[in-house]
């Protein structure tokens, strides 16, 4: 890995597994179609990455930072929610349910990207696992 990249350049991810487990760090090579991706954990680039198997995984988060905003209030509203692709509402197994925009969701795939509709909360984009899934429900007005 080039040692000039710093955490603002990688991705910063949160991975979320179903069992309730979660990994927080950056990476470069996060490719759906793979088995495994390489965390620096906590984005410490000067401890070596380790491997991370996708199987299991509930979602990607791609973050602004590791903590997040508990302040943030989320914003909700697919009504007034701007974005391109489809409105959807992603209701995970968990309980957990993501709402924003996609253009990918194909349930025969593995997953699908979604970008949430609140774009002030800190996730940017969703890689989310169709496994993690109960049941996907498109915003209609």
């Amino acid at each position: 890995m080039n040692p000039t990249l710093t955490p603002a350049r990688l991705g910063m991810v949160v991975l979320r597994f179903q069992d309730g487990r979660m990994v927080k760090g950056t990476t470069q090579d996060f490719f759906p179609d793979r088995t495994e991706i390489h965390v620096h954990e906590d984005g410490d680039e000067s401890r070596p990455a380790v491997k991370v198997a996708l199987v299991g995984l509930k979602a990607v988060f791609f973050v602004r930072t590791f903590e997040g905003d508990a302040a943030h209030e989320l914003d909700d509203e697919l009504a007034t929610a701007r974005g391109q692709g489809r409105k959807v509402l992603v209701h995970f197994r968990d309980g957990e349910v993501l709402r924003g925009f996609t253009v990918g969701y194909n349930p025969a795939k593995r997953g699908f990207f979604v970008i949430p509709s609140d774009p002030g909360c800190n996730n940017m984009r969703v890689y989310v696992f169709n496994e993690a899934v109960e049941r996907i429900e498109w915003w209609q007005p």
